[in-house]
């Protein structure tokens, strides 16, 4: 092979590096709205698939972040939950969006709801928005559960990670849980049900992939395995992954085959679609 041969090669494999590289880790661009529901400032990440805007019809991932957390969490964290939904994301090329929805200790009350839903709004009037999933590790597992049973017009898919499907039996954070939804659970019985999405399994006909911890003692893990095994018995699509021995942690593998057995059957329905 000549020298300007070796050069053209190396020069293309540079260019190949750099494209790939652009898809994984494009300019995140933090927006601002004026949330509909009280008229306050509220935010949210996105991040492109390349780094430019969509011309043709894109899916969008949502990751919702955990308790203590902000929207940078699953957009920078380096925690295997985090790093596998991005990951997830640039191989299929999706718009990766990571919202605030009301802060570190927002539980998908009423006005994290409605900030969601303008935000999905908001998301379809700016690009050809094909299908949408949403994900999320602990409060965020809860919150993706939580959001997909209120609206299951508006989600194909979700992963939900360490998270927990029944408010109403769930002890801990009360006061910042209180806070979210308007009162305790004496106080507002009704809210603590209606975010339970245990209790409104029938809402899910979406494919859900869930990730548990045999010994997670912060969001135990019993009632999102019951809402997988009633999932199954409606002959839904469900992945349940539990490790016996786990915590209140998922690992990349675990979390990137919740993240494959979603978006398989999402993204392909798509494309036989087209």
């Amino acid at each position: 092979m000549t020298r300007h041969g070796s050069r053209f090669l190396l020069a293309l494999a540079v260019s190949e590096v750099v494209a790939s590289a652009a898809v994984v880790a494009a300019e995140p661009i933090d927006v601002a709205f004026a949330a509909k529901v009280d008229g306050s400032e509220q935010r949210y990440v996105i991040v492109m698939p390349d780094g430019s805007q969509p011309t043709a019809q894109v899916s969008v991932l949502i990751a919702l972040h955990g308790h203590g957390s902000d929207r940078w969490q699953f957009v920078r964290d380096g925690r295997d939950e985090c790093r596998a939904a991005r990951d997830a994301a640039a191989k299929r090329r999706m718009i990766f969006v990571s919202p605030d929805y009301r802060g570190k200790t927002s539980w998908m009350g009423p006005a994290a709801e409605a900030d969601l839903v303008q935000i999905i709004e908001d998301l379809r009037r700016r690009f050809r928005v094909g299908k949408l999933v949403i994900c999320g590790g602990s409060m965020g597992g809860t919150a993706a559960l939580t959001f997909a049973s209120l609206h299951p017009d508006l989600i194909d898919g979700v992963v939900s990670m360490n998270g927990t499907a029944n408010l109403v039996e769930f002890t801990g954070f009360p006061d910042a849980i209180s806070a979210s939804f308007g009162g305790s659970k004496q106080d507002r019985p009704d809210e603590y049900r209606k975010r339970s999405a245990e209790l409104a399994a029938e809402k899910l006909t979406m494919p859900v992939a869930i990730t548990t911890g045999g010994r997670d003692t912060i969001v135990p893990p019993d009632s999102v395995r019951r809402l997988a095994q009633r999932l199954q018995e409606k002959n839904r699509a469900v992945r349940s992954i539990h490790k016996p021995e786990g915590g209140h942690a998922t690992n990349y593998a675990d979390a990137s085959e919740a993240f494959e057995f979603v978006l398989d059957q999402v993204l392909d329905a798509k494309e036989r679609a087209q």
